[in-house]
């Protein structure tokens, strides 16, 4: 990127996010279609972003792969809806603002100063992922 772009994790954000450890430039698509960093692993029915930077660096953190953890801005293509695998079901009123698309993100640039969950909460997170994981739960519901 051509230039660092700080933010806050403002909750009234007009920003969306995009957490990855996918190595992207200005302009690039994001598309649904590839296989999901969570779960089985099956292919991506949808492509998903945030509002707060608080849920984009969770969705870096936890990204599968060698890659550095990224942090994009990102533009919708097309119709958002809240995501169904945070929303209701684990935080009411989904104030994650966590939301899914059939359609592409495009990459409006990076953030590069943020800061991660501390070592022992990234822990704690993996553990819980991994024993639902265990018990067969689905952490994407498509």
């Amino acid at each position: 990127m051509d230039k660092s772009i700080k933010t806050t994790n403002n909750q009234n954000s007009e920003n969306y996010y995009h957490g990855t450890k996918a190595d992207l430039k200005q302009g690039d698509l994001i598309e649904p279609g590839f296989n999901s960093n969570y779960g089985q692993r099956k292919n991506a029915k949808y492509i998903y972003l945030t509002a707060t930077l608080n849920a984009a660096t969770w969705g870096a953190e936890l990204a599968l792969g060698e890659g550095a953890e990224r942090i994009y801005i990102v533009e919708p293509t097309g119709a958002i809806e809240d995501d169904p695998n945070l929303t209701d079901k684990k935080f009411p009123g989904n104030p994650t603002k966590s939301y899914r698309s059939l359609y592409p993100l495009r990459v409006m640039g990076e953030i590069t100063e943020w800061e991660g969950h501390s070592p022992e909460l990234l822990k704690e997170m993996k553990d819980h992922i991994e024993r639902l994981k265990q018990q067969g739960i689905e952490a994407i519901e498509d």
